[in-house]
């Protein structure tokens, strides 16, 4: 499974200004394309957890009726459509992505904003309209999605997504350095296990409440940035990607790979690095060795084989009960 969380300037509004941005991701609007290309070539579905505001066809900035309260006053947004503020939205991509093949599931992250679900400002109401506002942007132009991904990987407020109809979510990995955070150690152990190509864990999907699954992640794209690759090399990356592929054939698991487009604009070698990766899963799934799923096509599957479950337990007992004297 490869799941790609499209964001743009979005994600890094309380980080980086947007020439910050644009010096740390070269090239980063054009990555989102060249990605979807690679995949379309290699005959792989992903599922694309993009931030509502992307798909916005003019906004007024932070004014805005739908943006206003859900963004810092400090932080500009800028107003207009795509062909003023390309950083802060991409409806032409968006239309490129629902039209391609083979189909690529369109899910939300986070919401209209990209607001952090566990933010100081982040409360129920907040997250509400948070996440009513970014359906309603994606609904319009791609359909109502189904898959959620949160922020950052801070998960909360599980009972909204379950009432916007949301059936499933990506949740953190089941690893020590991602249940630290962005914290030091944290940081250090990821750098550790990207060092030592530490093969990354399987999962296995989680009914977290009726009717909403959580597909936790196994591994995220480590950045490729030149201050990151001075230390550790390029190759660790497909090496782990290897190593959990080989993992999910022989466990009959899964290896939830997830990336950010703009981190293959951090570096030269970002495109030929993903080729090589969907090189090694394309092998992989011809030789029969790992099927290539959605966030979507998990769930239908997990709810196919519950209703299976259900409607056999159904029959034993009627079956039992006729036999009864």
């Amino acid at each position: 499974m490869v799941s790609i969380d499209t964001e743009q300037i979005w994600g890094y509004l309380d980080l980086l200004s947007e020439e910050q941005f644009e010096d740390r991701f070269p090239n980063a609007r054009s990555a989102h394309g060249k990605l979807l290309n690679r995949l379309s070539d290699a005959r792989v579905g992903a599922t694309w957890f993009v931030v509502g505001g992307l798909a916005l066809r003019d906004c007024a900035g932070a004014s805005d009726r739908r943006i206003s309260g859900l963004i810092e006053e400090r932080i500009q947004i800028r107003a207009g459509g795509e062909a003023a503020a390309p950083l802060w939205y991409c409806r032409s991509f968006l239309e490129q992505l629902r039209h391609a093949w083979p189909p690529q599931e369109i899910g939300l992250h986070g919401g209209l904003t990209h607001l952090v679900w566990t933010d100081r400002r982040s409360d129920v109401e907040t997250a509400r309209r948070e996440l009513t506002e970014g359906i309603m942007a994606l609904a319009f132009l791609c359909g109502r999605p189904l898959s959620f991904s949160y922020p950052r990987n801070q998960e909360a407020h599980y009972h909204l997504l379950a009432e916007h109809g949301l059936r499933c979510f990506r949740g953190r990995p089941p690893a020590l350095a991602w249940q630290l955070g962005q914290t030091l150690p944290g940081s250090l152990l990821r750098a550790f296990e990207e060092m030592t190509r530490r093969t990354p864990p399987l999962v296995w999907p989680q009914q977290v409440m009726p009717g909403l699954w959580n597909i936790p992640s196994s591994m995220f794209l480590y950045p490729i940035g030149p201050s990151r690759t001075r230390v550790i090399g390029l190759r660790s990356r497909v090496d782990r990607f290897c190593r959990g592929l080989a993992a999910a054939a022989r466990h009959r698991g899964i290896f939830h790979f997830g990336l950010h487009p703009e981190n293959l604009a951090e570096s030269p070698y970002g495109f030929s690095l993903i080729e090589d990766i969907l090189e090694k899963l394309v092998r992989a799934r011809d030789r029969g060795d790992v099927e290539v799923m959605t966030m979507r096509d998990v769930v239908d599957r997990m709810e196919r084989s519950q209703s299976y479950a259900c409607q056999r337990h159904q029959h034993s007992e009627l079956f039992e009960t006729y036999r009864r004297p």
